[in-house]
């Protein structure tokens, strides 16, 4: 996935030539809903959203005001041109925290980038808000409702791991500030709160819950620090592999498979070409489709035929605690059917 997002293949158009279209997204109804959620709460320059902003992590910082609340303008040509502005806006945003003691300042949908495997991966945070102290705070704003205060904890903890690649990628570019920074005022601070938006109840109101990220960051960080570089992983392909949705079937599949592939059912909610590498690992029979904690657990088993055959005593060393368990299970259940019949 990093080779290809880093060699800028469109994968929904790869997905399409090999035969299994992508259902990646969300429904049209959704994506209006939410869109329609997220203006509400953007509305008046962001005054509703820093109040929540305030209200959860404000802490001792000055309540926000019309008067001090500032949105800079971040369209720009690309995504490159849109990363460099927003890094301006924050940069000038942690200066006037010295300078105007008491300002905020809302960056609507900023561009940042996050070095994935030695290539650029351009990330849009719904909001970021720059606090009067100069930390800085990701806003992530979703459509799922927040009842009684508390919302679905699997939505919540997707939430969270998406806002911690956020934080990660504002990190970088507060690094590179302090690197390029002619004096002495230091790196600006990322927090590792952030806050959630989502709809209050049934309604359409706005309530926001602040998030600790700091276990999705460490996680994160330790993904992205074991990853092969993108140059590693295209020195190992074939001469003359190419990604062309154009070109024939045989030769487009025979590419694709030249990169290696380890298929979730996570990738589904995250990759435009889970569908295909779900239809290789079925047809190969491979444990990882049934999910991460089951290979985890069957060790070194990566196939359901050889999980069978160990189940029914046909293979395997008894004595290895995986065979053990699957005879164990095997046999339970044979006793389980017996009863019922």
């Amino acid at each position: 996935r990093a080779l290809l997002d880093g060699a800028g293949v469109d994968k929904a158009l790869l997905a399409d030539a090999l035969g299994a279209p992508s259902g990646f997204g969300q429904s049209q109804f959704a994506l209006a809903r939410g869109t329609v959620f997220e203006a509400r709460v953007k509305a008046d320059g962001g005054a509703e959203l820093l109040r929540l902003v305030h209200a959860r992590v404000g802490g001792t910082d000055a309540e926000p005001t019309p008067d001090t609340v500032r949105a800079p303008d971040l369209s720009a040509i690309g995504p490159e041109g849109r990363t460099a502005r927003t890094a301006l806006a924050l940069r000038g945003a942690s200066r006037r925290s010295e300078t105007s003691p008491g300002t905020w300042t809302f960056l609507d949908h900023p561009m940042l980038a996050l070095d994935v495997a030695g290539s650029p991966a351009f990330l849009e945070p719904d909001a970021v808000v720059v606090h009067p102290d100069g930390s800085w705070t990701v806003v992530e704003i979703k459509s799922f409702p927040m009842i009684d205060g508390a919302a679905d904890p699997s939505k919540v903890g997707a939430a969270a791991r998406q806002a911690a690649v956020y934080v990660l990628a504002l990190e970088q570019v507060a690094a590179r500030l302090e690197d390029g920074a002619a004096d002495t005022r230091g790196r600006p601070r990322v927090r590792d709160r952030v806050v959630l938006v989502c709809p209050k109840d049934f309604t359409n109101l706005p309530a926001a819950s602040a998030v600790d990220v700091r276990k999705q960051l460490s996680v994160t960080r330790r993904q992205l620090a074991r990853l092969t570089r993108v140059e590693e992983i295209a020195e190992q392909l074939p001469p003359g592999t190419r990604f062309d949705p154009e070109q024939p079937a045989d030769e487009l599949v025979e590419a694709v498979e030249s990169v290696p592939a380890t298929y979730a059912p996570e990738c589904l909610a995250a990759c435009e070409l889970a569908f295909h590498c779900r239809d290789r690992a079925r047809a190969a029979g491979a444990v990882t489709a049934l999910g991460r904690p089951v290979r985890a657990e069957l060790g070194g088993l990566t196939t359901v035929a050889e999980a069978l055959a160990a189940a029914h005593g046909e293979t395997g060393d008894p004595r290895d605690p995986t065979v053990a368990a699957l005879r164990r299970a095997a046999a339970l259940r044979a006793q389980a059917l017996e009863g019922a019949r």
